[in-house]
């Protein structure tokens, strides 16, 4: 463990995932905060737009180009798709580690990322560099990274979930369906009429359908597991609630198999993946404000059919703390240093 502190930048320090990150580095024990960025806010105290940061973080936000971030010693992109691309070379050049919050380094196939994104790659050479970085995968090459590209939250839920059945190879991996459902706060903190609250509030509904942009993402990341092609049907859906991801998994079984040993076995060890008793049925409140991952595995009616829930906080595991986690790989640092707090109940 390193005793080293941390110099810490964040791009993008006024979005849902960029406030998360700033409540869980400041309270982060080798962390020092030293520029959040913000060309629109520039000047404001960070306090003032976050009254939860006052006593905190007594930052205010900076221009990008002032900020000083080629100092730092990891720089987060806490920006919309687009953003970390066109400035991770610059960083990396300096020798400042990049962990991306968005979705800019997670597909290496840029042709398919540019089809799902719409938008050209400024740094396709980055993305043969970078490392998709679900610890419970990749921890390896999470040390060794220079650019980390941090899984969205859809994907973590349901590759956490599918990993134990496409490992082992008990399960017709051509025909996977993951039924996922998000709050609202996946939408990011922005103005738009579908997450307004007269919009989003007593509804639910699907969207998505034809082809979302974390499929992709979730088939790499399967496909890498399991070491042959996967096949999935994914469909979120849009909840009304403000944080949390409930993703209910299906895969037909192809062998008998102890499926609450298998779950058990796999993540025995990890800090963040909760398996838990057989029969339990996780809810998303479980996870609020926690950097885990509830899991439960089913078998209805002892048929051929296996049933996984799978949730979690889509702004902690699924996004900021997931990242810190992270940041505490490449560093050197125990993984669950700064990741230690209790879901909030009720």
């Amino acid at each position: 463990m390193t005793a080293k502190t941390i110099k810490v930048g964040i791009v993008g320090g006024t979005g849902y995932t960029g406030v998360e990150l700033l409540r869980l580095l400041a309270q982060h024990p080798h962390c020092a905060l030293q520029a959040i960025t913000s060309r629109k806010e520039a000047g404001m105290p960070v306090a003032e737009m976050f009254p939860n940061l006052r006593g905190r973080v007594d930052l205010r936000f900076s221009e990008p180009a002032a900020a000083g971030l080629d100092q730092c010693d990891v720089v987060f992109f806490a920006t919309p798709n687009g953003v970390a691309m066109q400035e991770a070379r610059a960083l990396v050049d300096a020798g400042v580690k990049v962990i991306d919050l968005a979705a800019d380094f997670r597909i290496r196939d840029v042709a398919v990322w540019e089809q799902y994104y719409k938008m050209k790659h400024a740094c396709p050479e980055l993305v043969a560099e970078a490392v998709y970085a679900l610890p419970e995968i990749n921890r390896d090459e999470i040390r060794k990274a220079r650019v980390i590209a941090n899984p969205g939250c859809y994907p973590t839920a349901v590759q956490l979930g599918f990993l134990p059945l496409v490992e082992s190879g008990c399960v017709d991996i051509g025909h996977l369906i993951a039924d996922a459902k998000s709050g609202v706060s996946g939408a990011g903190r922005k103005a738009e009429t579908h997450i307004l609250h007269a919009e989003a509030s007593d509804n639910f509904k699907a969207y998505g359908v034809p082809g979302h942009r974390h499929q992709p993402e979730i088939v790499q990341g399967l496909t890498r597991a399991a070491g042959r092609p996967v096949g999935l049907v994914f469909v979120p859906h849009l909840t009304p609630m403000i944080r949390g991801i409930h993703a209910t998994l299906y895969a037909r079984l192809t062998r008998a198999v102890d499926l609450q040993a298998l779950y058990e076995k796999r993540y025995a060890g990890e800090s963040f993946v909760d398996v838990m008793p057989a029969g339990s049925h996780p809810e998303t409140r479980s996870v609020r404000g926690a950097n885990h991952c509830r899991i439960a595995v089913h078998q209805p009616q002892g048929g051929d059919t296996v049933v996984v829930l799978s949730v979690i906080d889509n702004l902690v595991k699924g996004a900021a703390g997931q990242a810190v986690q992270n940041l505490n790989i490449l560093f050197g640092l125990a993984e669950d240093t700064g990741l230690t707090q209790v879901a909030l109940l009720p």
